[in-house]
């Protein structure tokens, strides 16, 4: 679908990358190429998995596009990841053809790859030959597998079909009203759906423009606002932190130079994790925008949007986007009332098709025939809010069930915290206990009596950290989210502290 798209097209530009400007024929000419070369004088790849490690870029772009027209399925690699995760994602996937830019080659010698999957360079797919016929490849065939997070334990591949991301795509053009005069800044990884989805195919669907970097660095992302000629921003709350950073450091000319920058344009999204409110606020008086909040999973790409237009709630990820279903159960399975908590469960064309060879976490993900998030939410006053992870996130304390980010929301208020983690910790006298893992501001001290002392005055007394750990860096994925199961070993063997 979003080869026929660019086919409407021809002659805008798709693409702004390193390698230079290019068309949307520019665009179907190359990954016609890297289809014929992937190809190589069969009629249909029958959705053998093709694993990609290519930089960010219209090579990479062309690569995705030439997989999936020669009828592949796209596992894109993750250019940051150490062998060891790329092996794993190759040999879970089985993939039958592995593509590298001629660069990052040399990172695949390591890997224990099968001697039978093929090898191929993208300057070598790009040299093929694009004149060869091209299979029909219709919406429900498998188009692209995607790992999750592994927050919560060993990454999962996630299959989409070309209409699971047609549909995906569709709601979210819908909801943010994007047009061919669109123009984007695309800073986020590639082997994500919310590079690959939210912002690269939105815009290509669309005839819009996104450029791109090769990799997120906050001073060149600033210039790049500054020119004043990008409509659309999207990225994670760790990105823009960093840019806040930057712009704090930055002298008042240059300030006023990015802060216009920001103003030219329509929408600015946050999304892949929580967005501290502390966060949302300052972002607003640097930029003037409030920050579209929404909320997704690799597993149907976007479910949840607060409104282009209208109140945008801090902490709320608004209502459903077009297209899509959602409700609230509990245990049982038995839809909430609104003010509930219940785990929030997603139904509709965008959801995925199956977990990669894993029957049984499929069957269990469907278990109603709605997909399972285990994610827990609240309906209040006609938005949705994220509670958290049911399994990292929702805390079970002496006969509580609490919100972890509830209680960091609250905790990065503190003077001295510039960023913590809360999690539960198994304890025999309180089923769990609250412990905190915090990234201190440059310069400052926090003991644990301070904390909870401070605490005390703000929370219930069952929210109160019983465990402090002061770290250099909270530990991260690629998109900057927690890895709460890390931030659980820092308190394996710690003393509870009460209050």
């Amino acid at each position: 679908m979003l080869v026929a798209r660019a086919q409407q097209y021809p002659d805008r530009t798709a693409i702004g990358a390193a390698e230079g400007t290019f068309t949307y024929r520019d665009l179907l000419d190359a990954s016609a190429r890297v289809a014929g070369g992937l190809l190589g004088g069969q009629d249909d790849l029958g959705e053998t998995r093709v694993a990609f490690l290519v930089s960010p870029g219209f090579g990479h772009v062309a690569t995705q596009w030439g997989i999936w027209r020669a009828g592949g399925v796209a596992v894109p690699l993750a250019t940051s990841h150490p062998p060891p995760e790329l092996d794993y994602v190759i040999r879970d996937s089985d993939a039958g053809v592995v593509v590298a830019d001629a660069e990052l080659a040399p990172r695949l010698e390591a890997l224990r790859v099968p001697a039978a999957v093929r090898r191929l360079t993208t300057t070598e797919a790009l040299a093929a030959d694009g004149g060869s016929a091209l299979p029909e490849v219709g919406e429900g065939r498998r188009a692209m597998i995607l790992y999750t997070s592994g927050t919560t334990g060993r990454p999962k591949g996630v299959v989409t079909t070309h209409g699971n991301l047609c549909a995906q795509v569709r709601s979210l053009v819908a909801a943010w009203e994007w047009s061919a005069d669109d123009r984007i800044l695309l800073v986020l990884p590639l082997h994500h759906v919310h590079g690959i989805v939210n912002v690269l195919s939105c815009a290509l669907w669309s005839g819009a423009r996104c450029d791109m970097l090769a990799k997120f660095d906050a001073g060149e992302t600033w210039q790049r606002i500054a020119r004043g000629d990008l409509t659309l921003f999207m990225a994670v709350p760790t990105v823009y932190h960093k840019l806040i950073a930057a712009w704090d450091a930055a002298p008042p000319e240059r300030r006023r130079e990015w802060s216009a920058g920001c103003g030219r344009m329509r929408l600015m999204v946050s999304g892949s994790a929580a967005l501290p409110v502390r966060t949302l606020e300052r972002w607003r008086e640097i930029s003037g925008h409030t920050l579209l909040e929404r909320y997704g999973m690799t597993e149907f790409a976007m479910a949840l949007s607060n409104p282009l237009r209208g109140e945008r709630r801090p902490g709320f990820v608004g209502t459903p986007l077009p297209g899509v279903e959602v409700r609230l159960v509990d245990a049982d399975g038995t839809p909430v009332a609104p003010g509930t908590p219940g785990e929030l469960e997603v139904r509709g064309p965008g959801v995925f098709l199956e977990y990669w060879r894993r029957p049984d976490a499929t069957a269990t993900a469907f278990g109603s025939g709605w997909f399972r998030t285990g994610d827990v939410a609240v309906l209040e006053n006609g938005s949705y809010r994220i509670l958290g992870r049911s399994s990292v996130d929702i805390i079970k304390t002496g006969g509580y069930k609490i919100s972890a980010l509830e209680i960091e929301e609250v905790l990065r208020t503190h003077a001295a915290v510039a960023d913590c983690a809360v999690v539960g910790v198994e304890d025999v006298e309180w089923g769990e206990r609250v412990c905190v893992a915090v990234e201190l501001v440059a310069a400052s001290r926090l003991t644990l009596p301070e904390l909870q002392a401070w605490a005390k005055e703000r929370l219930a007394p069952y929210k109160v950290p019983r465990a402090l750990s002061v770290v250099q860096a909270l530990p991260r994925n690629a998109l900057g989210k927690v890895i709460k199961p890390e931030v659980g070993k820092l308190f394996r063997g710690t003393p509870s502290v009460d209050t």
